[in-house]
């Protein structure tokens, strides 16, 4: 079992040109997109997070369960769904503004214990910043990882959200030796200002930078540098895609029984470079659809 943890929310998408043409309410939030992601591929899958009982909230839990998630960890309150609202450029990327006074995810509160069965689990994104829910999830990342479960990390950084810049990347470092598989984009990496090599120095086992439509690069713990190229795609937009590269990664580690520190260490150039194919044939499917829709195990065949 794979736990997702972190934040479900609305993303409102501009159907058109212009930033209020045609706004769509789609389901969104990094974790959730992820969770639903690691579900159409087929890994048994649970979303750990806080939802609201109003219709966006419904809807939310509805796409989970569509892709077979698990959602019995998923606390509820009154309070309002956050929204996210989109920016698409012409190149496809998107960049959002968020309203997050008051809303569920924020209220999220450390529960006495994960599914049944967890191996893994991942965080991310808005979860990470958003007081008070924001050191509920830390507290879970630090004890999932002391009870020796495989920690994943894809911060990424919405730096609209972040108040004190410098705060919070004091406060990544501080999470690094609880995780096992750090996952940035390569602007993520930027605004944080480290290498990969002083990420691994801190704890992670391996590091994934995503290059947009240049493809990934992975650097581990032992000294190996793995690349491939992106996949060639006519993008629609880039929603998700970095979800569902943390997803990919994660079945794919999954089913290769790799959802261990240790045997994140030992995985060679053959098996990163069928790993890396894998996320970034994941990714370019879902850049050539709106929205996040990552796809099912069926559009993407063998790793």
């Amino acid at each position: 079992m794979i736990v997702v943890a972190g934040e479900a929310l609305i993303d409102l998408v501009p159907q058109g040109p212009g930033a209020l043409a045609n706004l769509k309410p789609t389901l969104g939030g990094g974790p959730y997109n992820t969770a639903v992601a690691l579900g159409r591929l087929g890994s048994r899958t649970a979303f750990c997070s806080r939802t609201s009982y109003d219709a966006f909230g419904e809807a939310l839990l509805d796409g989970l369960r569509e892709a077979g998630v698990d959602v019995s960890a998923v606390q509820r309150g009154t309070e309002p769904t956050t929204l996210a609202a989109a920016t698409i450029a012409a190149s496809g990327s998107a960049a959002y503004s968020f309203y997050v006074e008051g809303t569920a995810d924020r209220l999220f509160t450390v529960p006495n214990r994960l599914p049944g069965g967890a191996r893994a689990v991942s965080f991310g994104t808005c979860s990470l910043v958003l007081e008070p829910g924001a050191s509920a999830y830390e507290e879970l990342m630090r004890a999932s990882a002391a009870q020796g479960l495989f920690t994943a990390l894809d911060p990424n950084i919405r730096p609209g959200l972040i108040p004190d810049a410098d705060a919070y990347r004091a406060r990544f470092k501080s999470w690094l030796p609880s995780v096992s598989l750090l996952k940035l984009s390569e602007e993520d990496a930027r605004w944080l200002g480290g290498t990969p090599r002083e990420w691994l120095a801190a704890g992670p086992s391996a590091v994934v930078i995503t290059l947009g439509g240049d493809g990934l690069t992975v650097f581990t713990r032992a000294g190996g540098v793995h690349s491939v190229p992106g996949e060639k795609v006519d993008v629609v937009d880039t929603i998700g895609a970095g979800d569902t590269v943390n997803a990919a990664l994660l079945h794919g580690l999954s089913i290769q029984d790799a959802l261990s520190s240790e045997a994140l260490a030992a995985m060679g150039a053959d098996s990163w470079t069928r790993l890396l194919r894998f996320a970034a044939r994941a990714a370019a499917v879902t850049c050539s659809r709106a929205g996040a829709e990552p796809p099912y195990a069926s559009e993407l065949g063998e790793m």
